[in-house]
């Protein structure tokens, strides 16, 4: 999806320098094309010799430096670039673009190209909310600029606050979201809605019943949904994993909770994929103190639990309704009952005993069947990738809505 993509990296004076460079990482390894423009300033924390070894390619520091006499090469790059992203941005050169200043390589680049412009702030929590610094960023706006707000926590200079340039991860998942929204746009505006993750059944305070999911699968989906320009809620059971960019993440616990978490917007939601693993049983009675040991066995009465995918089924009313089906035998016959006595338009399986498709991994191999008869295959792969491929394969679903 990347190959070809180029990005054109200007980064200014501060100590982030040292996310910039690991940006820089991130995006070769994602198959960016990286250049490099530093100011004189950015230079005082890292070296050119950093960025040239990690974009693997020639570091532009000076606007008078002209190595090939038959290009001017901030126009020449200017013009090179399909995505500018400024980052770190000081106060210093975002005033100088709002106001046209135009004076070392960085702000004569910028101000030479057409291509978007992504700037991604980092200074002190005071500078940043200064009133010429937030009138120099809402003038860059009107210019078509798009700022990736920073976050919150320790500052270099000591202080806690706003002003921590976002992640290298963010960043790229911003870069990637923009080239992939632009390709999507049946996608743009769209109610997705994504359950991901275990439940957790409670027997008392320190006891539960849960399975092995890691939610993985629903996070991959939920945070390409959202490149893609959909409006994405992702309802989550218990997940050590980072929240997708873009997207909001509603926590729960139980299956119950799950249930009313999505039923609840389901009325305003144009597709649904339910990856969670979502218990079917839960101890019919609780304890509110922990059980204590004795002696012989012990025997926990368990209760269904609402089919919170077969409710939703009941109650379509033009939702796309994409259910998943982790199997450990006769795939394709379960896969298909559930479509039927779900009311799915899609179903996705993967066996959960098949090496690099099972839960916890960071690969898997799915089987779409249609309600429509139709099947496809995403052999295996990173769940990123599968869940790309998901969405490209439900997409002509999408044109009727």
């Amino acid at each position: 999806m990347n190959k070809h993509k180029r990005i054109l990296l200007c980064v200014t004076g501060g100590i982030a320098v040292f996310k910039a460079a690991a940006l820089t990482s991130k995006l070769v390894q994602q198959g960016y094309e990286v250049k490099v423009v530093m100011t004189s300033s950015a230079r005082e924390f890292v070296t050119p010799l950093t960025f040239q070894a990690l974009s693997r390619d020639h570091v532009y520091i000076d606007t008078f430096t002209e190595p090939n006499p038959e290009k001017i090469a901030h126009i020449d790059i200017a013009d090179w670039a399909d995505l500018v992203m400024i980052a770190p941005a000081t106060a210093n050169v975002i005033g100088k673009l709002a106001n046209g200043i135009a004076d070392d390589m960085v702000t004569t680049t910028v101000m030479a190209t057409t291509a978007p412009v992504m700037i991604a702030p980092a200074m002190n929590v005071h500078m940043y909310a200064h009133p010429a610094v937030e009138k120099n960023m809402e003038t860059l706006k009107t210019f078509g600029y798009t700022f990736i707000e920073p976050d919150e926590g320790y500052l270099a200079c000591g202080y806690e606050g706003k002003g921590r340039m976002a992640e290298p991860e963010d960043l790229l998942a911003m870069v990637d979201h923009h080239f992939i929204r632009r390709e999507n746009k049946l996608w743009h505006g769209k109610n997705v809605l994504v359950t991901a993750g275990p439940t957790q059944e409670e027997i008392d305070p320190v006891r539960f019943f849960s399975n092995r999911s890691s939610g993985k699968m629903g996070y991959a989906i939920a945070e390409m949904a959202a490149a893609r320009g959909a409006n994405v809620t992702l309802v989550t059971g218990p997940s050590s994993l980072p929240q997708p960019h873009g997207v909001q993440v509603v926590s729960v616990r139980t299956a119950q909770e799950m249930y009313d978490a999505v039923v609840s917007r389901y009325a305003h939601t144009n597709v649904v994929i339910k990856a969670a693993a979502v218990a079917d049983y839960r101890p019919k009675h609780t304890f509110t103190n922990k059980m204590k040991k004795s002696d012989g066995n012990i025997e926990v009465e368990m209760e269904r639990t609402t089919d919170i995918l077969k409710t939703l089924g009941s109650q379509k009313t033009g939702q796309l309704l994409v259910g998943f089906a982790a199997e450990s035998e006769n795939i394709e016959e379960n896969a298909k009952k559930k479509i039927a006595a779900k009311n799915l338009d899609v179903i996705a399986a993967n066996s959960v005993t098949e090496a690099g498709s099972g839960f916890q991994g960071d690969t898997n191999a799915l089987t779409l069947y249609f309600a429509n008869g139709n099947e496809a295959s995403i052999p295996l792969t990173t769940k990123k990738d599968a869940a790309s491929q998901l969405l490209d394969h439900i997409k002509p679903l999408l044109e009727g809505q």
